[in-house]
């Protein structure tokens, strides 16, 4: 049987057991009841389900407990987003201290709303082109400055700024700090996206957060964030680290870096690598053009050792000896030309003599030419008395016609 210690006062406080117990026993007389809602989140962990469950209208949640006995009798389709009816207890654990859900049923009762809403939103901005690969810009190789979209303190931050300064530790970043979750974080997310994409010195802007359950990863879909978002000229890194969920805000980004690690990675080139890279680029070019230049002077030294190379006076020898035969052939063929020149003129010269009129006066005829020189072909044309020019074999004479001499009779 259990004193009742009456009422809790400061100089009689109730121990944490008492109090405890206390919870535990109210809860306990509320009972098993059916309660209607969306699971936000749904894990496996040795066979129990762990996961939350939220009301559909207003912001509330629960948590809940389904054992592995109890699991085997749901629907194996049960997962987050799926909209169900529950048969619940209450339960107080009082060595821990928290409040949970224990599940005895549960059961379908539609598309949750959240993920009907974000699906018909998907659609939309995807009818309308927002999802487009194309619209996608390139990430600067070296950005000067990089913007980052986190929550103020939050290990995102860190380990962005972390790893993006042990791979180049002079890179430089403007940090706005906003809400990642809850009522305020679309409107001051989308603030920060307009005033980072407004500054000329940004190159790239990162949106990070470190992932969370389905509820609040909702703030990176909503439409004016994600319009924001798709309007900005500058490249978006989405780090939001949740890969089931897929926000809507990982499709209208430049890049999906899987976590905030993962960002930095991406975003900021590694010193050492590029300093390798550079090096190793240096290696091949000193390398090839070694190479190169040994090769070429092989070549030359195989040019310098050919005979026309190694003696200067080779060239001019070797043309001088060929010069002399052709001048000897040229004098050969010149007086070879010149005798069967000589025969044929000697031959020419005994028809033109053989055909010449001198010959016929060698014979001792004589060529008479009239007084005006034209040559006499007929006794006719030279009378008595005309004087006549006789041409010899060797000069002229003249001469005067004459009758011709009168034949005495013959005695009969």
């Amino acid at each position: 049987m259990t004193i009742d210690p009456g009422p809790s006062t400061v100089d009689a406080p109730w121990p944490v057991a008492l109090l405890s117990n206390k919870i535990k026993g109210w809860i306990d007389r509320l009972g098993s009841v059916w309660v209607e809602g969306e699971i936000t989140q749904w894990g496996l962990s040795g066979g129990n389900v762990y996961g939350k469950l939220k009301d559909l209208d207003v912001d509330a949640t629960v948590g809940f407990t389904v054992w592995s006995s109890v699991k085997a009798k749901l629907p194996d389709d049960l997962k987050q987003g799926d909209r169900v009816i529950a048969l619940v207890k209450p339960n107080y654990w009082v060595k821990g201290g928290t409040l949970t859900m224990q599940v005895f049923e549960m059961r379908h009762v539609g598309l949750g709303d959240l993920l009907e809403r974000l699906e018909r939103l998907r659609q939309k901005l995807r009818a309308e082109g927002l999802f487009d690969p194309a619209r996608r810009k390139p990430l600067p190789f070296l950005p000067g400055c990089v913007g980052l979209i986190t929550g103020k303190d939050s290990d995102a931050e860190k380990d962005v700024l972390r790893n993006a300064q042990l791979r180049w530790p002079a890179v430089a970043f403007r940090v706005v700090h906003t809400a990642v979750q809850g009522d305020r974080a679309s409107g001051e997310v989308t603030a920060a996206l307009k005033l980072l994409d407004a500054d000329p010195e940004v190159d790239v802007i990162i949106v990070a957060r470190g992932g969370g359950d389905f509820q609040n990863l909702l703030v990176f879909s909503d439409e004016t964030l994600v319009r924001t978002a798709a309007a900005c000229v500058t490249p978006i890194v989405s780090a939001i680290g949740h890969e089931a969920d897929r926000p809507l805000l990982d499709e209208v980004a430049s890049l999906r870096a899987s976590t905030p690690t993962d960002a930095a990675k991406r975003v900021v080139p590694d010193v050492a690598e590029e300093l390798s890279r550079v090096q190793q680029a240096r290696s091949r070019i000193l390398s090839r053009v070694t190479s190169f230049v040994v090769t070429e002077i092989d070549r030359l030294e195989q040019l310098r050792s050919r005979p026309v190379l190694a003696s200067s006076s080779w060239l001019v020898d070797s043309r001088a000896e060929e010069l002399g035969r052709y001048i000897g052939r040229s004098t050969e063929l010149i007086d070879l030309m010149i005798e069967r020149s000589l025969t044929r003129v000697g031959e020419l010269r005994s028809q033109l003599r053989a055909l010449s009129p001198q010959r016929t006066l060698d014979r001792g005829y004589a060529i008479a030419q009239m007084p005006g020189g034209a040559v006499l072909r007929s006794e006719r044309e030279a009378p008595v008395g005309t004087p006549l020019l006789l041409t010899l074999a060797d000069g002229t004479v003249t001469t005067t016609v004459t009758p011709p001499p009168t034949t005495p009779a013959k005695a009969r």
